[in-house]
């Protein structure tokens, strides 16, 4: 065929990932902040340029062969691959061909390919893209493929180079901007995708660096009308199957959105040199701080994100070359803190105001809170480090209008390499505010702050300013004490407050986080300061309201100190639980102290194409894993046409759990109108009992994960025969000491006595320890009967074979050996649903499986509502599919049994 490619698009993007970062800057001591500025302007080559250009300079040159790679590693009469034949057109109607295959190999990844030249370039996607222009994803640049393994679908069997299943997750054209050669060579390829998923316009950036064994890069959105936040929209988890077994047809044809660029804000680089808002102004005498907002996430702009460091707010003015040290409220502290003055002078800044951030770091680099409070106390101030990161004020220049950006780019330049080490300039960073949270976390750092970068400075709490913590954490009123039990000369508990107009409510406790030391000094301080009675809202002063640790022992007095405590959670009453006290806050009025939202900008509530608000998406469920609540409702809306039929006309039991599953669950029965679409059943299906529930769509399944349900449990018949069971289940439940090859073992054997029996049944696991075998019946006896069958099933496999089962209930019964459970057929008994997740560490999912896959399995929660989706995407053949149309009678198998 004749090659026939789309005319390259003239240009190219302007906005690299070398461009969104500040060039460093040199800046005359003192001088003003336009001479600053230019200096800050000047080109320069950042780490990003110099490892593109390396990693260019060292990349393979195109050879004759560039399929020679793909063909070398494969062996082609073993393999259903594509032989390495290269095309000399493009594919689809005469478009450059795109997809993007999902490959189940030793670890799921999705492999990115464009076609060029006759080839597929082709990059491994660890994670997959997003529509999220601040996720950042790496791409791995490997081997050319051929141009018709674009369709191919399959599994390459064991042994082979990349041994696993393969499908193709999207496909469409690409269009590059400008020329993708020599984008290749440069390491930057800007590209529109017109797909049956992806839309709009991405880029591949090189990130190699000298040493690398492999060409790395990173995959991202570019900021257009198709960009989505990932709290809005997962296209991995929506959109998780073959494009080839269910067409969707060009996303741009379903949601037209255009391609036309829409950005939310000026580049870092564009405003690094902004200063026409600068202006000239003496030097304020005093001088308020920027505070930031609570936040769980970003919303849309660009932002740079900072640690947020564990001490306390410290503003320097500078006035002919000397240095005042003011808190936030505009104490003087020079006193105080005298050679960290002296070490500020030696900047050589002669006119400035400078914002940032005292503390005291410990062995590891991490900021130790109780330590600054301590070094201030006693005067060790040469143990203070100050973190700088904004200049409001510089060399006779108002700089509080100009963007954030510029004003880094000045501060930057005033903290050169001679600067005193306990002089620090704090660190910016571009990338996913979820990974710098990470980080943070693994430094054991409060959390970080992001700060939009065209954003002037304003001496109030703002939303251009927002701070997101690793855990939670927040100043409190002290309201009251107790004494520690066998030594009254130290505290025992805290009681603690905050504001919240002009009163003052109880908030909980804390009494850990302090040593002997720490104990004694807060009794002395706070017996100073004692009185008769709490000062908070009368509502609150209730019998038993202050908690059990304090009950009858509270000393109350005057809200005048202030502590600062990281805790868990919120209670609905209001209280902090699992609260660890971290030091005083002296830098801070009690009646600043006020109740922190935990967020501002989250993504607390999303219309889903089922209808459903879903609220507290963050909440986590799973702390082991850190599986949230938009998790669960996410994996049950993608799995709706696999559960649905498994609930379909059956009463069905939910497992709430509103605190996450480490929290207290309970079950419900009986309809909640707070739960959309589930449908009451007649309450003559069950007399003398409340109505029961059913869930038949998919707009009642999301509406009960949104309301904390995390699992689903049925009844073993449907309202057409309620008495009748159509179902008979037997749950292999493994006590302690038992591993999971006799789990495997036992399941066979369960198998061999249906056989034996002239019944066929069909497995899952529970998605926690144990397997479900459930045997298909047609409804034509009672609970009782069918409950009576499956008990002598379990006798008779626990006479035979006592060394592996038994067939009495009891933890104590069955150690060493396996329960084979039959209450579970008894009438108004239940049992997890297939594709239902559990609430135990790690969400583990009951999956249907074939026998044939029981000795592969590794677990019985091998699959979990991370990773059930994305196994379904690759299931050709429901193992399940008989079960449907199989009815199956006891006459028969009761006469065997009873001869057996």
């Amino acid at each position: 065929m004749p090659s026939a490619t789309r005319p390259a698009t003239k240009g190219s993007s302007k906005d690299s990932v070398a461009a969104r970062r500040s060039p460093p800057a040199k800046t005359a001591r003192g001088g003003a902040a336009k001479t600053a500025a230019k200096r800050a302007a000047k080109p320069a080559a950042t780490p990003a340029t110099k490892r593109s250009a390396t990693a260019a300079a060292k990349s393979p040159k195109p050879t004759a062969d560039p399929l020679g790679r793909y063909g070398a590693k494969r062996q082609f009469h073993i393999t259903p691959e594509p032989p390495a034949e290269r095309v000399a057109s493009a594919a689809l109607s005469g478009q450059l061909l795109y997809v993007i295959q999902k490959h189940w190999a030793s670890r799921l990844h999705y492999d990115f390919r464009l076609e060029l030249d006759g080839v597929l370039l082709s990059w491994a996607v660890p994670r997959g893209p997003s529509f999220d222009p601040k996720e950042k994803r790496m791409a791995v640049h490997v081997e050319d493929h051929p141009v018709p393994y674009g369709s191919f679908e399959g599994t390459i069997p064991p042994k082979q180079y990349g041994a696993g299943t393969v499908i193709v997750w999207d496909r469409g054209t690409w269009t590059p901007v400008g020329d993708p050669h020599a984008g290749m060579a440069a390491g930057k390829l800007v590209f529109d995708l017109h797909g049956e998923k992806l839309a709009g316009r991405w880029e591949l950036v090189r990130i190699a660096k000298p040493g690398d064994k492999q060409d790395p890069w990173m995959l991202f959105k570019k900021r257009d009308a198709w960009a989505r936040p990932t709290t809005e929209y997962d296209v991995i988890a929506a959109l998780p199957d073959s494009v080839i077994a269910k067409p969707l047809g060009l996303v741009e044809e379903r949601e037209p959105r255009g391609l036309e660029s829409t950005p939310v804000g000026p580049t870092h680089a564009e405003v690094a040199t902004d200063l026409s808002l600068a202006r000239k102004a003496k030097l304020p005498t005093a001088l308020s701080p920027q505070l930031a907002t609570a936040a769980s996430s970003l919303p849309p702009g660009r932002w740079a994100l900072e640690p947020k460091w564990d001490g306390y707010r410290l503003l320097t003015r500078i006035e002919d070359g000397k240095a005042r040290l003011f808190t936030r409220n505009g104490h003087d502290w020079t006193r105080k803190m005298p050679t960290l003055a002296t070490a500020i002078e030696q900047l050589g800044i002669t006119e400035a105001w400078l914002d940032g951030e005292i503390v005291v770091l410990d062995a590891h680099g991490a900021p130790e809170f109780n330590a600054l409070q301590n070094a201030i106390d006693a005067g060790r101030n040469d143990e203070i480090v100050y973190f700088l990161f904004d200049v409001p004020y510089l060399g006779g220049m108002d700089l509080r209008a100009v963007p954030w950006a510029a004003r880094r780019a000045a501060l930057r330049g005033l903290i050169g390499p001679e600067a005193p080490e306990r002089i620090r300039f704090s660190q910016d960073f571009d990338v996913p505010a979820a990974q710098m949270l990470e980080a943070a976390r693994a430094m054991r750092l409060e959390g970080i702050v992001a700060k939009r970068v065209d954003a002037p400075y304003v001496s109030a709490r703002t939303d251009s300013w927002l701070k997101l913590k690793g855990s939670r954490r927040q100043e409190f009123v002290v309201i009251g004490f107790n004494d520690r039990a066998n030594a009254p000369g130290e505290v025992g508990s805290l009681l603690l407050g905050y504001f919240e107009g002009g009163v003052l409510h109880y908030a909980g406790n804390v009494g850990t986080g302090w040593d002997h030391r720490t104990g004694s000094d807060l009794h002395t301080r706070l017996q100073k300061i004692e009185i008769d009675k709490p000062q908070v809202d009368a509502a609150d002063v209730k019998p038993g309201r202050w908690g059990r640790r304090t009950a009858g022992g509270e000393r109350w007095v005057r809200p005048e100190l202030v502590v600062e405590v990281q805790f868990g959670e919120w209670t609905p009453e209001g209280r902090v639980r699992h609260s660890i006290y971290k030091g005083l806050r002296t830098d801070k009025a009690a009646t600043e102290v006020s109740r922190e939202p935990d967020a501002v900008a989250a993504p607390a509530a999303k219309k889903r194409t089922t209808g459903i608000t879903v609220t507290n998406p963050e909440r986590v469920i799973d702390p082991s894993t850190g599986l949230r609540k938009i998790d669960v409702v996410r994996y049950y809306e993608s799995v709706a046409d696999w559960l649905l039929p498994h609930l379909k006309n059956r009463p069905v039991s939910l497992v709430r759990a509103p605190d996450g599953i480490t929290g207290e669950l309970f079950f419900q029965k009986h309809p909640d109108s707070k739960m959309p679409g589930l449908r009451t059943l007649d309450p003559a299906l069950w007399p003398a009992h409340g109505a029961l529930l059913a869930v038949d769509n998919a707009k009642a399944l999301v509406a009960a994960a949104q309301m904390n349900v995390v699992e689903f449990h049925t009844w073993n018949s449907t309202t057409q025969a309620i008495d009748k069971p159509d179902r008979m289940v037997f749950d292999l439940d493994p006590g302690d000491g038992v591993n999971w090859k006799a789990v495997q073992e036992a399941a066979q054997l369960m198998h061999a006595m249906l056989d034996a029996l002239g019944l066929k049944g069909w497995l899952k696991t529970s998605g926690g320890k144990g397997l479900h075998v459930v045997v298909p019946l047609a409804p034509r006896l009672g609970y009782a009967e069918v409950k009576a069958f499956s008990k002598a099933v379990v006798e008779h496999m626990a006479r035979t074979i006592p060394q592996m089962f038994v067939a009495v209930p009891g933890a104590k019964n069955r150690v060493g050996r396996i329960f084979v459970d039959y209450l579970r057929n008894g009438h108004a008994a239940t049992t997890a649903a297939a594709f239902s997740a559990r609430s135990r560490p790690g969400l583990g999912v009951s999956m249907p499986i074939s026998w044939d896959q029981l000795h592969g399995l590794k677990s019985s929660a091998q699959w979990t509502i991370a990773n059930a989706r994305e196994y379904l995407s690759f299931v050709k053949d429901d193992p399940w599919t008989d079960y449907w149309t199989t009815r199956q009678t006891l006459t028969a198998a009761r006469k065997v049994l009873q001869t057996t």
